[in-house]
């Protein structure tokens, strides 16, 4: 004879401590239990809820500058330091955690910086900078010695160029950096002058970003409209890809070595394969002003973008609108936006001359969690994706408070661009030809020119 013998550990409803809450058992047959959508459709309302009602994403502003904040570079082997130059010549290095300025050059450049970044490879913290004044500086806060009058320090090294530069960057593992002016240049840091020069037909490049992870490539833009791939392999150009108005910025996705974004002067945000270019992969449309600058998050799914318009807005690659939308009463036209590489916070530097640290996620509160506050918010969270498409749910998940001027222009762009699409479509009608409808991604490309 057979005998089941039913056993239960202690365990299992005993509390380790007074504090603990019950242990209950409890049937997850559905059956048992038939207002459990309802149960759960009201507790993801209340979540919605309670997210926008702790959105708080403004964090500090680091002031110290007396002009507007145009360059900015992060140390992606130091956290906590960020560069930042200004209209004025100065050069600031911040610390995030104390959110103060810990090193300083007064009178770097004559005249505005337009650009700055670090030297990788974690073995030195110098970084380089360029400005109007036709010089390309070398820095470093523990190698610069400080010059008699006591506050400005020396450059470790110096290369003189022909040109007003417009940017920069430094190679990932070699000794190079690009710069930006009426052509490319790469410099050797061991030498004096340009060791290559590269061209293709643009008066004025507007900004250099190398790639990170396929490092021989680069990427630039001109007043031109143009954006050129090139290699430096060859010394040569990849492809031109010609825009219907100028791109202001370019950021290299650093999870997707062939994939790039591009701020343009037509509002909007374009995201790009260089493997095939006769199209955008992505449209982001959301800001009613020119974007002045883009920068992808360390995972490579999320952007953030500055534009004219005096708004940070935040994005998902594979959406179309943003997620959300940063902005203050005093924040000026705002000129560069970092991403922080722990893909938790935001920089913008804008023209009223403060550098301001945002949350990534505007409700997200950091600090050390209890496993029970993380499995409820865990749980909030797949209970607001569950039900995002009920309009209640969505209606509260949705709304910002947006400023009064970027509503009315939002209202009058939308009014252009119905009035626009209604006359491509009568167009398209009454044309014997019978020519098809030109997709979204590509309206914006003249053409692509490949070597």
């Amino acid at each position: 004879m057979k005998i089941k013998a039913l056993s239960r550990s202690t365990a299992e409803y005993t509390r380790e401590t007074k504090s603990d809450i019950q242990k209950l058992p409890r049937n997850i047959d559905p059956e048992l239990h038939p207002l459990e959508r309802a149960r759960e459709y009201k507790r993801a309302l209340n979540a919605a809820k309670l997210e926008r009602m702790f959105a708080k994403p403004f964090l500090a502003s680091l002031s110290g500058h007396i002009d507007g904040v145009y360059a900015m570079a992060k140390n992606p082997w130091d956290l906590d330091s960020v560069v930042t130059g200004s209209g004025d010549g100065e050069l600031r290095m911040w610390s995030l955690s104390s959110q103060e300025t810990v090193w300083r050059a007064p009178e770097a450049h004559r005249g505005i910086v337009k650009g700055v970044c670090n030297i990788p490879g974690g073995e030195t913290d110098r970084f380089l900078s360029v400005g109007t004044d036709k010089l390309v500086k070398v820095w470093s806060r523990s190698e610069s010695a400080v010059a008699s009058d006591g506050i400005t320090p020396e450059t470790v090294a110096t290369y003189t160029g022909k040109h007003a530069f417009s940017g920069i960057d430094h190679h990932r593992n070699r000794p190079l950096f690009a710069t930006s002016s009426s052509l490319i240049e790469i410099w050797d840091v061991d030498r004096s002058e340009p060791i290559t020069n590269l061209t293709w037909g643009a008066d004025t490049i507007n900004t250099v970003k190398m790639n990170q992870t396929e490092v021989n490539v680069l990427a630039t833009c001109g007043t031109d409209r143009s954006i050129i791939l090139y290699d430096l392999r060859t010394n040569s150009p990849l492809a031109k890809l010609v825009m219907t108005l100028s791109t202001n910025a370019i950021s290299w996705n650093p999870m997707e070595a062939f994939m790039f974004a591009t701020a343009s002067e037509d509002h909007n945000v374009y995201t790009f394969d260089m493997r095939k270019m006769d199209h955008a992969v992505n449209v982001l449309r959301d800001h009613v002003s020119a974007v002045m600058d883009v920068d992808y998050s360390p995972t490579g799914q999320e952007l953030v973008s500055g534009s004219y318009d005096r708004s940070v807005r935040l994005w998902d690659v594979n959406k179309g609108h943003s997620r959300d939308i940063y902005h203050a009463k005093r924040m000026q036209r705002v000129f560069c936006v970092k991403y922080t590489l722990d893909n938790n916070y935001v920089l913008s530097g804008s023209d009223d001359s403060n550098l301001r640290l945002w949350r990534a996620r505007a409700s997200q509160r950091m600090g050390a969690k209890s496993n029970r506050e993380r499995s409820a918010i865990e749980y909030a969270d797949k209970l607001k994706d569950r039900f995002a498409y009920v309009p209640e749910v969505r209606k509260v998940l949705q709304h910002r408070n947006v400023p009064k001027g970027i509503k009315k222009a939002s209202r009058t762009k939308q009014d252009m661009l119905q009035s626009r699409k209604r006359k491509e479509e009568n167009v398209r009608k009454h044309d014997k030809s019978g020519k098809d409808r030109v997709p979204e991604r590509k309206k914006a490309i003249l053409g692509v020119t490949s070597k």
